[in-house]
């Protein structure tokens, strides 16, 4: 695990937390101690110098204004806006007073640079086209581009999987590798992921850090599972676990094309593995979201009810907050909601009241002794059992949505659903 945090800026205590934090929750453990870019500045500025002392790199004093200029140069005769390589074979000696100088790479200037991508193919740039970029700020603080080189030598990387707007980057690399005279690792540039419009994925599209998305409710193993499929396939499979991507996975199924992000795919497939996932887990999840809305800590009567109740509630829910809301059930007595009151009136409280008479002489409260006594109760009143079971709904949870009334009965029990089931009797709504 590095962290790049060679821009001070950018690299925040809670930026470098996150990254941590998510890599963490989504499972993704790595070996060894955590290495810090910016720690290792000075083995990355010794690699400057050398290059320097082998003349493979040398001191530039342009000024900025000189360097603006160069760019507005290029622009107004249609070239590139780079650095033009003025100081590239010029002697020191000349250097003006009271510049610190930047030291740069000399770059091939002739011929072309061929990376074999174990994505994109073999890419190919011409030489004449990389600027002499720099190594060493004037502060003599490392650049991005030298530190990457060094740390991947360093660490013993073989492999640099990324994405495909670092294409350019990598010819620029390739010859930084070539002068220290180190093995160049295999390159394997990924497409960036777009959002629905075909444009590149942004906050606009409600792109989030990885904490948004599990503070939205979804897995870990569903986000891992979604995005692994989203850049690469394997046949038809849509559900991957992790053992399998392991075994499975390789370069050679990444595709060249953009995805798209698709949030409804993925909540699709939060949904498969929260009805997969073990009630006790869920439970763990979704505690402190209940008793948020609750208002109170859990009791132990409705930890342990909610928690029998996950293994219906668990089939309808899509993320953990959806799961959470569904489970209030559980705790309260929601006041009913607009479609709920349709079968608030008298003829659905006698039929309830004729059901809590039935129910009041039962011993046994299980969901297979509820629902064929219940049936019981409407053949004899000759009812049909739809006609019983959504006013018993309403009844026991104030909504016409919820797992099988026989199920909320059991995990209510006895106690609870008769006094449920009576205030709905005496209410005056």
């Amino acid at each position: 695990m590095r962290i790049e945090d060679t821009d001070r800026a950018r690299s925040t205590q809670a930026a470098v937390d996150a990254i941590l934090d998510s890599m963490k929750w989504l499972g993704l453990d790595w070996d060894g101690e955590t290495v810090f870019q910016f720690a290792r500045a000075e083995r990355h500025a010794a690699v400057a110098r050398q290059l320097l002392a082998e003349g493979k790199a040398y001191y530039c004093y342009c000024s900025l204004q000189e360097l603006e200029e160069m760019r507005e140069l290029a622009k107004a005769n249609n070239l590139p806006p780079r650095y033009n390589g003025f100081w590239r074979d010029r002697d020191p000696s000349e250097a003006p007073a009271g510049i610190d100088p930047v030291i740069r790479f000399k770059a091939p200037q002739e011929g072309e640079t061929v990376i074999e991508d174990l994505v994109q193919g073999t890419v190919r740039i011409q030489n004449s086209q990389l600027d002499d970029m720099v190594l060493l700020r004037a502060d003599g603080t490392p650049t991005y581009m030298l530190s990457v080189v060094v740390d991947d030598h360093d660490m013993n990387i073989t492999h640099v999987i990324r994405g495909d707007d670092h294409l350019t980057n990598a010819f620029r690399q390739y010859h930084l590798y070539q002068a220290c005279q180190w093995a160049i690792p295999h390159f394997a540039h990924v497409p960036l992921i777009h959002g629905s419009d075909g444009a590149k994925l942004s906050k606009r599209h409600g792109a989030l850090g990885t904490e948004n998305y599990r503070d939205l409710g979804f897995l870990p193993e569903a986000l891992c599972n979604y995005l692994l499929r989203l850049g690469w396939s394997h046949g038809d499979d849509e559900i991957i676990s992790r053992e399998q991507a392991i075994k499975w996975f390789d370069t050679d199924a990444i595709g060249r094309s953009p995805a798209r992000f698709d949030m409804a795919k993925l909540t699709n497939l939060n949904a498969h593995y929260i009805r997969e996932a073990e009630n006790a887990r869920l439970m763990t999840l979704c505690q402190p979201l209940i008793e948020e809305k609750v208002g109170h800590k859990l009791s132990v009567t409705e930890f342990d009810r909610i928690t029998v109740g996950m293994t219906g509630l668990k089939q309808r829910a899509k993320t953990t907050m959806e799961l959470a809301d569904n489970a209030l059930i559980y705790v309260r007595l929601a006041s009913p909601d607009e479609k709920a009151q349709k079968f608030i009136n008298e003829p659905a409280k006698i039929l309830v009241k004729e059901v809590m008479q039935d129910l009041d002489r039962l011993d046994s409260f299980t969901e297979h002794d509820l629902d064929a006594h219940i049936r019981k109760t409407a053949e004899r009143l000759e009812e049909k059992l739809g006609n019983i079971a959504q006013p018993l709904r309403v009844a026991l949870t104030g909504s016409t949505v919820s797992p099988s009334v026989f199920e909320v009965m059991a995990v209510l029990g006895k106690h609870e659903s008769l006094q449920r089931l009576a205030s709905f009797v005496e209410s005056s709504y």
